[in-house]
């Protein structure tokens, strides 16, 4: 039986990278762009009458930016995960993207795969930030002045499980790739977020980065 692929709203406001980023998609053959959006109002009238897996969504866009949809789409309640794809890297845009509860960060320099495995990862319920990002958001973080207060220190296997997850694997994966269960995995993964004062995987990462318990993705 085939697999029912993944239904994808995305929003642009230019045309052309609409085809570009449409066609890489679809050839994958695990998703399925349902609509297209030019302006943020038109990724809400979309995604409420579509109701998708995965919204991608630009910044910059007319009449409504792709952060105001992440809050309106949070705000709404929907379980729709958000990716945005974008070509700014800038602190203002990547920390309110994070702040409005956005599922991902991409950058459009990114490989086509990589943007793939992106949505897919979001639609898994999975947290995905671009490793440039992630470098960026340590600058960020490193700049601020305010020390991290120390967290309960993680054992080898949260450890271990915290490594695997900086490398986007899915809990199957995981437990695959270290013997055990997905549930011991997810097991681990909610006693990692207690102990690091986090509530999802990208903080995660980035917490143990900043606390120099994990080295940032090549």
């Amino acid at each position: 039986m085939d697999k029912t692929p993944i239904r994808v709203i995305l929003a642009d406001d230019h045309q052309v990278v609409r085809r570009g980023i449409r066609d890489f998609l679809v050839e994958s053959g695990e998703i399925e762009v349902v609509g297209e959006a030019e302006d943020g109002e038109q990724a809400i009238e979309l995604i409420e009458a579509h109701r998708p897996d995965v919204a991608v969504l630009d910044i910059q866009m007319p009449k409504r930016s792709g952060i105001e949809v992440v809050r309106w789409v949070r705000e709404q309640g929907y379980p729709v995960g958000t990716l945005i794809l974008t070509a700014y890297d800038d602190d203002p845009y990547l920390l309110a993207a994070l702040e409005a509860g956005t599922n991902g960060y991409v950058m459009k320099t990114a490989e086509s795969g990589e943007i793939v495995k992106a949505v897919l990862d979001v639609c898994e319920g999975k947290s995905v930030l671009d490793p440039v990002v992630v470098r960026r958001l340590m600058k960020v973080v490193a700049g601020s002045g305010e020390p991290a207060a120390p967290p309960a220190e993680l054992t080898a296997r949260e450890l271990e499980v915290l490594a695997q997850t900086a490398r986007g694997l899915t809990n199957k994966a995981i437990g695959l790739a270290l013997g055990i269960s997905d549930r011991t995995v997810q097991g681990h993964l909610r006693n990692i977020f207690e102990k690091l004062q986090v509530t999802n995987r990208t903080e995660a990462v980035v917490r143990a980065a900043q606390l120099g318990l994990l080295a940032l993705p090549d």
